[in-house]
């Protein structure tokens, strides 16, 4: 797993540099409509049935506040519409910023 080596805020976008050399960067909008929480992605009931699901079209007027890094494996954002409970994994942020749907 390659680890951001270096994180800046650049408006209403984050720049990440990665350890191989690489660079990211993603929006607000995009990250908080991608947000891996259970409160966006949903949560699965016994039958499989998707419940609580709120993800949906990128919130424009979004921007991110900060965030922390969780383990020596994440980031967790906190964001201007107080949305601060999903775990971005770095593998998750790398696939954004490729383009890729996150796993």
């Amino acid at each position: 797993m390659i680890s951001p080596s270096e994180i800046q805020l650049i408006g209403k976008e984050l720049a990440i540099r990665w350890q191989d050399g690489r660079e990211t960067y993603l929006g607000a909008s995009l990250l908080r409509s991608s947000s891996p929480s259970a409160e966006v992605q949903g949560e699965p009931d016994l039958f499989g049935r998707l419940s609580g699901a709120t993800a949906g079209p990128g919130k424009p007027d979004v921007e991110i506040l900060g965030w922390k890094q969780v383990g020596n494996y994440a980031l967790q954002f906190r964001f201007s519409d107080g949305h601060q409970t999903g775990i971005y994994t770095f593998e998750t942020l790398r696939r954004l910023g490729d383009g890729e749907e996150p796993v």
